[in-house]
């Protein structure tokens, strides 16, 4: 990951980039699974498109909930306290903060997508209702974080390229 001024920025294959600034990847830092016994933890990125541009920008995230089915090799997201937090950014945005994707955890130091991670990507990019042309799920190793983006209606997912440049954009 390349940090430019507190921001892991990656970038989009269709031009543009995913930006995550320091404070929401702090967010993500308890739940790296780095005792052997931790299981795996997430839920869903939320922040704001830019409409000048194809960019992104993460601004917060969930945590995990009481009601989240959590296991070692697992996690199973609750619906309802989900959808209550994603209502909630909305309502207090005004409407600017969408859902953006999904996070969670393995404990693996450089993470790579399950089987059943993509297949699962692919149907959030199916079937849930979002206002961009793409979702982005995030995997949070041990040591590093990669990040994929699924294009609407549930094609392959595609990994992101940490941006080469140290350009201000």
């Amino acid at each position: 990951m390349r940090r430019t001024r507190g921001v892991v920025i990656f970038e989009r294959p269709g031009g543009g980039v995913l930006r995550i600034a320091d404070h929401v990847l702090a967010l993500v830092a308890p739940y790296r699974q780095h005792d052997r016994f931790a299981p795996e933890a997430g839920g869903v990125l939320l922040g704001r498109i830019v409409i000048e541009r194809p960019d992104v920008t993460v601004e917060t995230l969930t945590i995990p909930s009481p009601d989240d089915r959590r296991s070692r090799f697992a996690f199973f997201r609750a619906r309802k306290p989900t959808q209550a937090a994603i209502n909630a950014a909305w309502q207090a945005s005004g409407g600017t903060q969408n859902y953006l994707g999904e996070w969670h955890t393995h404990p693996e130091d450089h993470p790579t997508p399950s089987w059943v991670d993509q297949r699962n990507w692919q149907r959030i990019a199916r079937d849930a209702r979002f206002e961009q042309d793409a979702l982005f799920f995030l995997i949070a190793g041990r040591v590093s974080l990669a990040a994929w983006e699924v294009q609407r209606g549930g094609g392959p997912a595609v990994r992101l390229a940490v941006r080469e440049t140290d350009n201000d954009d």
